[in-house]
């Protein structure tokens, strides 16, 4: 129910036993990996406007919003926005605001800092999310304000992922609320369909929890293309650290099939198996695989070098680079008194410095002339030694 165009910008602490709210009481199991959306504060939000678009000069008549942590609400705020415009007359009789009714509302200029008050920390949620984060960042920028830095999530996306056409007719909200039994009937009134757009959120969540979906990160990147099979095959990162390093593929005979590197091994390896992953070899690859050796790095730079290395050892099938390891490039700093920069197309344990790898000797070479524009190495190719002087080359003699 919307308040009165008179009525103060206010956040209401909802009562705790709104219908619908503590769907996820259940779900208290929830392994730790990732940000557990029952730890995540989400703030699912609704806009009226005037038209389609807040560069083509449309405004926004009203904010509704709903503030949820754990399955159940938080907060909510609601309030008209004057526009300072008319209202056409088909968005009035879609939504039931009239120029009469924002009269005496505040403007946008009072109403988005309270809102980004209200919002501040959570994840925002829309319908749509282009839409109403679209409008909400313009105005902030006209405002002069700077945008924080929200995650958003899309339920209208997530839907087109989750529901299928014998669910329901389309992924409109009010389909999607009579899907999910909301406890509230959208209406184009801001509050009532953020509302509504709660009871959605909470009940593409449960669908997909079923499917192994159970952090934000499982969330954002989720992709209906991930096959039930790769999904079963969750567990085999459960062993893999938080850390940087190298993780390898290996089927039932231990033949490695994919190499590759993360900043998070346990991480990585976990949206092959929940996350948007569209690549057919990959799906093919995790069919084959029995589990996951990871190898723990201390420096991402580390676990790149160690990835070219196993790739060239193994050959794995479904590495595109496994087919010509040996055509990647290095620059190396020689260890020597006097070093020089070299390109090599090995990586020894040799104590010397490597940067790469690169695709092309065109690229190493454009590299190489530049640290040779800022850093004072030497070209010349001679062995010099600190205690046998000998003359200078001609380089040297021009300051370079």
């Amino acid at each position: 129910m919307s308040l009165p165009a008179t009525s103060p910008i206010r956040p209401v602490v909802a009562p705790d036993a709104i219908a619908g709210r503590t769907r996820w009481e259940a779900q208290r199991s929830f392994d730790e990996l990732g940000r557990p959306l029952r730890d995540i504060t989400f703030c699912v939000v609704d806009l009226e406007t005037t038209g389609g678009s807040a560069k083509d000069g449309s405004m926004i008549t009203e904010v509704g919003a709903v503030k949820i942590r754990g399955g159940e609400v938080l907060g909510e705020f609601q309030t008209l926005v004057n526009p300072h415009q008319a209202i056409p007359p088909f968005i009035a009789v879609l939504t039931g605001i009239t120029d009469s009714m924002v009269a005496t509302a505040p403007p946008v200029e009072q109403v988005l800092p309270q809102f980004l008050e209200f919002a501040r920390g959570c994840v925002l949620v829309a319908h749509n999310a282009p839409f109403d984060v679209g409008f909400l960042r313009y105005f902030a920028e006209q405002q002069g304000r700077p945008w924080p830095t929200f995650e958003v999530l899309d339920t209208a996306k997530l839907a087109r992922r989750v529901v299928t056409r014998d669910d329901a007719p389309n992924c409109k909200l009010s389909s999607l609320a009579a899907l999910f039994n909301s406890g509230t009937t959208p209406n184009h009134r801001a509050l009532s369909d953020a509302r509504a757009t709660v009871d959605v959120l909470h009940g593409l969540m449960e669908r997909l929890g079923s499917l192994g979906v159970h952090t934000l990160e499982e969330l954002q990147t989720f992709s209906s293309r991930v096959t039930s099979a790769q999904r079963r095959k969750r567990h085999l990162a459960e062993q893999l650290p938080h850390s940087p390093g190298v993780y390898l593929f290996r089927d039932d005979g231990d033949r490695v099939l994919y190499v590759g590197t993360s900043r998070d091994l346990r991480t990585r390896v976990r949206t092959y198996f929940t996350a948007s992953e569209t690549r057919s070899r990959m799906g093919e690859m995790v069919g084959l695989a029995s589990r996951v050796q990871g190898i723990e790095c201390a420096t991402a730079l580390e676990a790149e070098v160690r990835e070219l290395r196993l790739i060239a050892e193994h050959k794995p099938r479904y590495n595109r680079r496994s087919r010509h390891p040996e055509r990647a490039l290095w620059v190396k700093l020689t260890v020597e008194p006097f070093p020089r920069l070299s390109i090599v197309r090995t990586v020894a344990a040799d104590g010397a410095r490597y940067a790469g790898p690169f695709g092309s000797r065109s690229a190493a070479e454009a590299a190489v002339a530049a640290v040779h524009e800022v850093l004072p190495l030497r070209q010349c190719l001679e062995r010099l030694s600190p205690t046998k002087p000998r003359s200078a080359c001609v380089l040297a003699e021009m300051g370079r």
